[in-house]
C-alpha cells in the first residue's frame, strides 16, 4: 500500500496527461489548415475522432495487462520481439521530437497577438520558440511530480477558452459562414484522407500515460480509466470547438489565420482575441509539457533493457531522465531552426505531417500486436484492434507518398542504430560478466 502511496502519477494527473497532450497546437492551428478542404474537413475530424477512440481502446487494454514502462515500444517488443520493439520505440521518440518544435511554432503564433513585434521577424519566433523548449525540459527534469502539477493546472486552465468559443458561435455566430461543402474540387474519398490525416495530429499523443505505468498508483486500472475518459473529453471539445470557429470566421479568412480562435473571439469585442490567445499559449504550453516529458520516458526504457546506450538512462535523484531530455531538447531545437525556411506556416504544415507518419506506423504495429493476442480469445477486442489498423492506413493513404516515404526513410534510420547499441551491449556484457 506504502509502495502505492509514493507513486507520484495518480487518475487525475494521467487524465491530464491524455487531455493536455493532445489539446495543444492542433485544435487552436487546424482549422485554419483544414479550411481550404470546406465542409467536407468535418469528415476528416469525425474520422480522426472514431478512429482515434479505437486506437485508445487498444492501448488501454494493451495497458491493463502490461505493467511495464515504454508504451508502444513496450507493447511491440512484447509481441514481437527486441528489433521491432526499437524500432517503435524509435519511431516514437522521432515523432515526439518533431512534434515539439510543431507546438512551439503554434505557440510563438499565439504570443504575437500580445508581442506584435514577433510577427514576421523569424529571428524573433525561433528564439522564443527554443526558449519556450528550454523552459519545460527544465520543468520536466526537476521531477515527475512537478511535472504532474503543472499538467493538471494547464490542462484546466486550456479548456476554458475552447468553452467560451463554443457557447459564443450560438448567439454570435452565423450560417452564412459555413463554407462550401467541397471546394478543392478533388475526389471525396481524398479529401477525406487528406483531412483525416491533418486532424489526426491533435488526436495524436494520448499514449503518452501508458509509458511512465511503474509511476502510477494501481497502473493497470488507472491508466485505461485515464485513456478512455480523456479522449472521450478530447472528441467532444474538438468537434464543439471546430463547428463553432466555422460558424464565427469567413472561410475566406479563416484560410489565412495565423491564430484562427482569436480570430473566432472578435465577435465578443476588442478584448475577446486577447482572452482566447491567452488560453492558447496555455493549452500550447500544456502539449509541449506532455511531449518533452515523452522525449525523456522513451530513451530511458528502451535503455533500461539495453536496447539503446545506458547513458540515455541516467536520472536524477528524482528520477527523471535528464541526458535523454536535454538530447530531445537540442535535436527539437535544431529541427526548428532548419525548417524555419519554409516560412511559419509552412514549417508548422511540414512538420506536423512528418509527426503524424511515423505515429500512422507504431500505430498500426501496436494495433496488430492486440490483434494478436486477442484473435482467438476475444474477438469483439480484434475487431477493435482491426478498426485502428483499419483508420491509421486510411489516414496514411491521405498523407501522400513523400511524406509516407520520409516517414519510413525516419523509421529505418533506426535499423543500423539498433544492431550498432545491441553490438556495444554484447560487448559490454562480454567485458563485464556477471559475477
Amino acid at each position: 500500500m506504502s509502495d502505492q502511496a509514493d507513486k507520484p502519477l495518480g487518475f487525475w494527473g494521467c487524465w491530464a496527461l491524455v487531455v493536455g497532450t493532445m489539446i495543444g497546437s492542433g485544435v487552436f492551428m487546424l482549422p485554419a489548415q483544414l479550411a481550404p478542404y470546406g465542409l467536407l474537413s468535418f469528415g476528416g475530424w469525425i474520422i480522426a475522432g472514431a478512429g482515434s477512440i479505437a486506437l485508445a481502446l487498444v492501448f488501454a487494454r494493451l495497458a491493463a495487462r502490461t505493467h511495464c514502462n515504454g508504451g508502444p515500444y513496450a507493447y511491440s517488443r512484447q509481441a514481437f520481439g527486441d528489433f521491432t520493439g526499437f524500432l517503435m520505440g524509435w519511431a516514437y521518440w522521432l515523432s515526439f521530437v518533431l512534434g515539439v518544435p510543431v507546438i512551439a511554432i503554434a505557440f510563438v503564433g499565439y504570443l504575437g497577438v500580445f508581442v506584435p513585434a514577433l510577427n514576421g521577424n523569424p529571428i524573433a519566433q525561433i528564439a522564443t520558440a527554443i526558449a519556450l523548449i528550454a523552459v519545460f525540459t527544465a520543468i520536466n527534469i526537476r521531477g515527475l511530480k512537478e511535472m504532474s502539477v503543472a499538467q493538471i493546472a494547464l490542462t484546466l486552465l486550456k479548456i476554458a477558452p475552447l468553452l467560451v468559443i463554443i457557447a459564443l458561435a450560438f448567439p454570435a455566430g452565423t450560417t452564412a459562414n459555413i463554407p462550401a461543402f467541397n471546394p478543392s474540387g478533388e475526389p471525396i474519398i481524398a479529401v477525406l484522407a487528406a483531412t483525416t490525416l491533418i486532424a489526426l495530429w491533435p488526436f495524436t499523443g494520448f499514449e503518452v500515460v501508458t509509458l511512465p505505468a511503474t509511476n502510477v498508483k494501481d497502473c493497470e486500472k488507472t491508466i485505461p480509466r485515464a485513456l478512455i475518459a480523456g479522449m472521450l473529453a478530447v472528441v467532444v471539445i474538438y468537434l464543439s470547438a471546430t463547428a463553432a470557429v466555422m460558424l464565427l470566421v469567413s472561410p475566406e479568412q479563416l484560410a489565412q489565420s495565423t491564430a484562427p480562435f482569436a480570430d473566432a473571439a472578435r465577435a465578443l469585442g476588442p478584448w475577446g482575441p486577447n482572452v482566447i490567445a491567452a488560453g492558447a499559449l496555455v493549452a500550447t504550453a500544456g502539449a509541449i509539457n506532455g511531449l518533452i516529458f515523452t522525449c525523456g520516458q522513451m530513451p530511458m526504457a528502451v535503455a533500461a533493457d539495453q536496447l539503446a546506450p545506458s547513458w540515455l538512462a541516467t536520472v536524477t535523484k528524482r528520477d527523471t531522465p535528464y541526458v535523454a531530455l536535454l538530447l530531445s531538447a537540442a535535436l527539437a531545437s535544431l529541427l526548428l531552426v532548419l525548417n524555419y525556411s519554409r516560412g511559419f506556416m509552412g514549417a508548422f504544415a511540414f512538420l506536423l505531417k512528418m509527426a503524424t507518419s511515423l505515429g500512422l506506423i507504431y500505430y498500426v504495429v501496436v494495433s496488430i500486436a492486440e490483434l494478436r493476442h486477442s484473435a482467438r480469445s476475444a474477438k469483439g477486442w480484434a475487431s477493435v484492434a482491426v478498426l485502428g489498423i483499419a483508420y491509421s492506413l486510411f489516414a496514411a493513404f491521405g498523407s501522400g507518398v513523400e511524406v509516407l516515404m520520409w516517414g519510413i526513410l525516419l523509421m529505418l534510420a533506426g535499423v543500423p542504430l539498433y544492431f550498432l547499441f545491441r553490438r556495444q551491449s554484447t560487448a559490454a556484457a562480454t567485458a563485464n560478466p556477471p559475477s
